[in-house]
């Protein structure tokens, strides 16, 4: 292992892992608050993103997020009331709700996708294809060993 990495050979994956969060999660905040996003609540970033790069319904987003209805429903109603989501009644069951990035959202979402990917860029110019392919599958076999713990 290069001199780079030195004095992590002891940090347990926890720690790693967090710190690794945070390296993205302040570089899409930059990002976000350069360009004039930077009232984003704290998970704001992550329902934005994962709705647009995945279309998946409100509900599957928030419990991957892992918090409370109530916490889940005052996002909602920030991201709502700040311009980054729009409510509309859905046509195909009129008492539910449905959530759509509006225009703003949409740019915060590419913005925060470009801070994701700068942040890739830098961990390319440290680190080798196959390095980043098995980190990528390591992670996902944690995910996937919590999800099988819920």
């Amino acid at each position: 292992m290069s001199s780079a990495f030195a004095g992590f050979d002891d940090v347990g994956l926890p720690t790693l892992l967090r710190a690794a969060r945070a390296a993205y999660g302040s570089a899409i905040r930059e990002a976000l608050a350069e360009v004039g996003f930077d009232d984003l609540p704290r998970n704001g970033p992550y329902v934005i993103g994962a709705i647009a790069r995945t279309g998946a319904p409100l509900s599957q987003v928030i419990k991957e997020l892992g918090v409370s209805k109530q916490a889940a429903g005052q996002l909602v109603d920030t991201l709502v009331v700040r311009g980054y989501l729009a409510r509309s009644v859905d046509s195909e069951d009129r008492r539910r709700l449905t959530v759509a990035l509006t225009e703003r959202g949409h740019a915060a979402a590419a913005v925060s996708r470009a801070a994701i990917d700068h942040v890739d860029a830098e961990l390319a110019r440290e680190i080798t294809p196959d390095y980043i392919a098995h980190t990528r599958a390591t992670l996902a076999a944690i995910a996937n060993v919590g999800r099988a713990r819920e």
